[in-house]
């Protein structure tokens, strides 16, 4: 049987996502009985106002450098639960962090930094790029003797930050797949058919509490989990919907085209080639499943729909200009 969570250390805590995650879990603090963040000195000054909010919450602060065993192995006393929520630029440091926690004699259970893309999803997922990462800490997981671990996969993040999938990116990166609220302007990736499933941040941070509090449901596995499925069309008229009826302009980026920027950005070593490869993978229906995982951690009727998105996507947006 899967151990419980009681006490909880969160890495990454401060950053896009690990913000959406920490919040929930001090949100429900009441289910645990310890939760303490550790981070950086560079962050503990540069998020001073953050940091102080959690303390005043009761959340515990462990400063220290997360590639030194010795600081780690310190942050782990006590530990039950390792929360993951580092940024893609420092996925492959989860390896170490995982070799240690296997070898900890408190911490039971570690949940990597994955939210996104199924990196497992079919037998041309082990040669795409951004997975490799990913794929290098599920094998350190694989291979650990002392660890319970779950794979939080969530497909692409429906919220309108910068880069994100509702965000309004300039039209001439019509890689990004454009919703513009300012311009009423869309640029859907494909024909605009195709489902895509979406989870918000915030029901990013829920679904990983939910996970939490039901540990067998995943236990050495992956959660496929979401907020809504849509196609991009359906998106287009939520957001025409929501801006006062008006028929937005619409334009799209094939397939075969989003492909051969994808390829010209990997040859150039463009830092775009990441998101254009994800955008690609999704487009091709890279997150969708028989069955979403939902139910099993109790959240099948628990998130935002389409309309909540795409109406948080318009404050977000609005907030810009």
């Amino acid at each position: 049987m899967a151990a419980a969570t009681r006490n909880i250390l969160v890495f990454g805590a401060t950053g896009l996502i690990g913000e959406h995650i920490s919040s929930a879990i001090v949100a429900n603090k009441q289910h645990f009985d310890r939760i303490a963040l550790f981070t950086s000195t560079n962050t503990l000054w540069t998020k001073s106002d953050h940091i102080d909010s959690l303390k005043a919450q009761g959340v515990e602060i462990i400063v220290g450098d997360l590639k030194l065993a010795g600081d780690v192995n310190e942050a782990y006393n006590g530990i039950d639960t390792v929360v993951s929520c580092v940024g893609r630029q420092v996925i492959g440091t989860q390896v170490h962090l995982v070799q240690l926690a296997d070898k900890h004699p408190d911490v039971k259970r570690f949940l990597p930094s994955e939210y996104g893309t199924d990196i497992e999803y079919g037998p041309e997922s082990k040669d795409e790029k951004p997975h490799q990462q990913k794929l290098q800490v599920r094998a350190a997981l694989k291979q650990t003797l002392n660890l319970d671990y779950t794979y939080i996969v969530t497909g692409p993040y429906g919220d309108a930050d910068p880069g994100l999938y509702l965000s309004a990116w300039p039209a001439d990166k019509e890689a990004g797949g454009t919703f513009d609220v300012k311009r009423k302007r869309a640029v859907v990736l494909g024909d605009g058919e195709g489902k895509v499933s979406l989870t918000t941040m915030r029901d990013v941070g829920k679904l990983v509490v939910a996970a939490l509090l039901h540990p067998e449901a995943g236990k050495k596995k992956a959660l496929r989990l979401n907020s809504f499925t849509a196609t991009p069309k359906q998106i287009v008229a939520e957001f025409e919907k929501q801006t006062g009826g008006e028929q937005w302009r619409v334009d799209s980026t094939p397939i075969n085209q989003l492909r051969k920027m994808e390829m010209q950005a990997r040859d150039t070593q463009d830092p775009r080639a990441t998101a254009y490869t994800l955008r690609r993978i999704w487009t091709e229906g890279g997150t969708l499943y028989e069955k979403r995982d939902n139910e099993l951690i109790g959240m099948e009727d628990k998130m935002d729909t389409l309309e909540d998105a795409v109406a948080q996507a318009i404050k977000v947006q609005s907030g810009w200009h």
